[in-house]
């Protein structure tokens, strides 16, 4: 297990895990949004802290470097430092909350193995942290939009095959969950 890292080497971190991004980013408006706030977080990295940070974070192997033939060098994630940087965007993920709501129920349910106990209370404890509603013992409920945040936690977990995601326009006791969330009646 890596050591803990500094403010600046989580945002290295982050920021090189963006420049992954770019690289599955599927339209050309988002790779440019991403890229530009890339740029704008570099700059705000002071140039000795940056250096130090960069030292540390390639000495505890989070980093790798690629030399190349014409004297460049490229500095990429180490397979360690993608679980470290999606660990730190793990733990700041959450569902942003629409003015107007579209007046559809996320419901995630889930049925884990018993031998993967600790997968299944891990799921419980992120949709938990997320402000999901638990419906059942293993059926949690949420009004807006969250499918990239789900797959974000199910993708990092690997958890994929045990977990179903449904979009619905009714529930039965649908009064109860509104007043949960704070959303009008109607």
């Amino acid at each position: 297990m890596a050591k803990p890292v500094g403010e600046t080497q989580q945002k290295i971190l982050l920021l090189l895990l963006g420049g992954l991004a770019l690289g599955l980013s599927g339209s050309p408006k988002r790779y440019f949004r991403v890229a530009k706030e890339i740029r704008k977080e570099w700059r705000n990295i002071e140039r000795r802290q940056l250096q130090r940070s960069l030292k540390l974070l390639y000495k505890s192997r989070l980093v790798k470097t690629i030399e190349h033939r014409d004297g460049t060098t490229d500095l990429t994630l180490s397979k360690e430092g993608k679980n470290v940087a999606l660990r730190y965007n793990l733990e700041k993920l959450e569902i942003k909350n629409p003015s107007h709501w579209d007046k559809k129920w996320r419901i995630v349910m889930f049925d884990v193995p018993e031998q993967l106990r600790r997968l299944r209370k891990t799921l419980h404890f992120h949709l938990r942290e997320l402000q999901f509603y638990q419906y059942q013992k293993s059926v949690f409920v949420h009004p807006f939009e969250c499918r990239k945040e789900i797959e974000f936690v199910l993708e990092f977990y690997g958890a994929k095959k045990y977990v179903r995601f449904i979009e619905a326009t009714h529930l039965d006791n649908e009064l109860h969950l509104k007043s949960h969330f704070g959303l009008p009646y109607r």
